[in-house]
């Protein structure tokens, strides 16, 4: 399960998206997230479906690694349409017995929930997934380049985030070796009850977390090493231009944003 997580791996390529800004990436995922909020009826979600397989064939993302990501959220997934199936009340009740009774409206809204869900994740790894952590942390540090007149550490900021999708598939891969050596001493981590598999998960976690702070300190040695700091009077070596491919992508993603709104005014 846990070398399901794909979320902050890079795939390299030469595709239209992955040279793409990311500040375009960025604004075009912001853009995707905001219409499919706005997103009402058949089909509005029907075209964001069709926008985000396009973005995916594009992108040469194999299945296999956005089914192998989406693998882990799938309980929440599951979780999210129960809830909406036996708690969203209507007028069409196709199932009662007792207090628990299902309706149509119930359903659909438990379809529409759960499609939205995973378009959401699987948007948000394409992004990850067609940009390094180094182009991320600098499209969010010019995108946030305003906010420094308020003082603010953006550039701390950016690269805190990068940081930290960056060691999400090393310290998964950590959990996974500390999980096969205690499985290897005998321990048991898949039977018994509740407050067994909560105390069975503790000699997983000290080491974990020993590892993570070890990792953290070898990785502050090594930018002071460098002089490292901030982003005070620092330069890039790869400065950011928008070039036509992205102007016309920023214009795709306000037209799918527009398309979503009339779709909504227009189908309902």
């Amino acid at each position: 399960m846990l070398k399901d997580i794909t979320l902050g791996q890079y795939f390299p390529g030469k595709t239209v998206v992955h040279r793409l800004d990311p500040r375009t990436k960025l604004v075009l995922m912001i853009a995707y997230i905001t219409a499919l909020f706005i997103a009402k009826g058949l089909f509005a979600y029907l075209f964001m479906f069709a926008v985000l397989l396009t973005c995916l064939t594009i992108s040469k993302i194999k299945p296999k690694a956005i089914l192998r990501g989406l693998r882990p959220v799938f309980i929440i997934i599951i979780f999210t349409v129960v809830l909406n199936i036996f708690f969203i009340r209507g007028e069409t009740i196709l199932f009662k017995y007792g207090i628990i009774e299902i309706t149509a409206e119930g359903v659909i809204t438990a379809v529409f929930m759960a499609s939205r869900l995973m378009m959401l994740i699987v948007s948000t790894f394409l992004l990850t997934y067609t940009t390094s952590p180094i182009a991320l942390t600098n499209g969010l540090e010019k995108m946030l380049n305003p906010l420094k007149k308020i003082k603010l550490p953006v550039h701390e900021f950016a690269m805190m985030m990068s940081i930290a999708l960056r060691f999400i598939p090393t310290l998964i891969e950590e959990t996974d070796k500390i999980i096969s050596a205690q499985k290897s001493r005998g321990a048991d981590f898949e039977t018994g009850g509740l407050i067994k598999r909560a105390k069975s998960v503790l000699p997983i976690i000290v080491p974990l977390f020993i590892s993570a702070f070890r990792r953290a300190d070898e990785l502050a040695t090594a930018m002071e090493s460098r002089c490292y700091h901030g982003g005070e009077g620092r330069t890039s070596m790869k400065v950011l231009r928008l070039s036509p491919i992205d102007y016309i992508a920023l214009l795709f993603g306000a037209a799918i944003v527009a398309s979503v709104i009339l779709l909504g005014i227009y189908t309902n």
